[in-house]
């Protein structure tokens, strides 16, 4: 009976030290393999897009302002010209009469006038010989100034279809491209009707929309000896990149009040004539971020508006550490104050973590992301 109740004291002992050994195993296994990333100051490029309009630097429409039927087209579609080149020409004919009689007028009464003038001469010489009273001259030079007001009205009526006769006569007010030409020869043309458009494409406009905090952001960068701004990109429609670069020249007065944003106007050279007034595409502003810590945004969470991440310490247990962003551009912070270069936060997966949980770390090089996530479409 004794050798029986030492046997079994034996075995419940060897049942106990195996449940502790496999006890130890289980939780070393469950230790989560978790990717940790190790901060640097590091100068890096950071690139946000917008989606921009693009307009020529000049865009006129070229309307008629005298009425007629056009009897020349001279340009085409799509075809360059100069200023002051002819473009089209309305039938003169009624113009150039309406200015021929008007020069028939001021002929007629220049005529008058001359002929008042002999008389009033006449007149002056009598009266200075008594032969004439004072009365007679005086009525001579009354007649005489009203010939003068009849040349002066004459010639005014003469210029006026002399400026008519030149609106049958329409020329390029500037070296650009023409646009589609709705009319044909022999169609009768209203004055105020639109004959084309000429564009000016030497420099395109691209105009861009930009949030209220984003605007508020690159204000700021303005004044940041630490961020520099480069030359605006533009991103073509088919995804290739406008050979040249252009400047952010001015942002408009006001915000739209339906979306909340400010319109920013960005000027490229185009001396190919490759964009056209109306196409699209992209803006990409760029900036030079130097010796700065940047976290990527799924790192962190948010407490009570304080943004937490996990770092990780020499026993490698996490610990909820906060700090203060500098600014957030597409999916990273750049770090204001709070962590320091060599501190080794939690890349990703930081849902299933808790404060003092064991984790085995799973060292993540973040400039292998840099390059390729921290641009941002808009």
């Amino acid at each position: 009976m004794k050798k029986t109740g030492w046997w079994m004291m034996v075995a419940v002992a060897a049942l106990w030290l195996t449940g502790c050994s496999g006890g130890k195993e289980k939780g070393d296994d469950e230790r989560q393999e978790v990717p940790v990333t190790q901060l640097a100051a590091r100068d890096t490029v950071l690139y946000r897009d917008y989606v921009g309009d693009i307009h020529a630097m000049r865009n006129v429409e070229i309307r008629a302002r005298a009425k007629g039927y056009l009897d020349h087209i001279y340009v085409d579609e799509g075809q360059e010209v100069k200023q002051g080149q002819l473009l089209f020409q309305i039938n003169k004919q009624e113009y150039e009469s309406e200015w021929a009689q008007t020069k028939a007028s001021l002929n007629n009464y220049t005529a008058e006038a001359e002929a008042i003038q002999l008389e009033m001469d006449r007149v002056k010489i009598l009266v200075e010989k008594n032969v004439l009273s004072e009365g007679e001259l005086k009525l001579a030079k009354t007649r005489l100034a009203s010939a003068n007001a009849k040349i002066e009205e004459a010639r005014s009526a003469q210029s006026n279809a002399a400026i008519r006769l030149s609106h049958t006569s329409i020329k390029a007010p500037f070296d650009g491209v023409i646009s589609r030409i709705p009319f044909k020869m022999g169609s009768l043309i209203n004055e105020g009707s639109l004959l084309t458009t000429v564009s000016d494409t030497r420099f395109v406009y691209a105009y861009f929309q930009v949030s209220e905090n984003e605007y508020l952001e690159y204000v700021a960068k303005l004044h940041d000896k630490d961020i520099t701004e480069d030359d605006a990109q533009l991103i073509l429609a088919n995804g290739a990149r406008h050979q040249y670069s252009g400047k952010i020249e001015t942002i408009v007065g006001e915000f739209e009040a339906n979306t909340g944003t400010i319109a920013f106007r960005a000027k490229f050279p185009n001396p190919g004539k490759l964009l056209k007034h109306g196409s699209s595409g992209k803006v990409r502003l760029t900036k030079e971020v130097k010796n700065v810590l940047i976290i990527p945004q799924k790192a962190t969470f948010e407490i009570q508006d304080r943004t937490f991440v996990y770092v990780v310490n020499e026993q490698n247990e996490v610990k909820m550490k906060s700090f203060v962003p500098r600014m957030r551009f597409s999916h990273f912070y750049i770090v204001e104050s709070g962590l320091r270069a060599g501190d080794k936060i939690v890349y990703e997966g930081i849902q299933s973590l808790r404060e003092g949980m064991q984790i085995v770390p799973a060292y993540f090089n973040i400039d292998s992301i840099l390059i390729t996530k921290v641009s941002n479409s808009k």
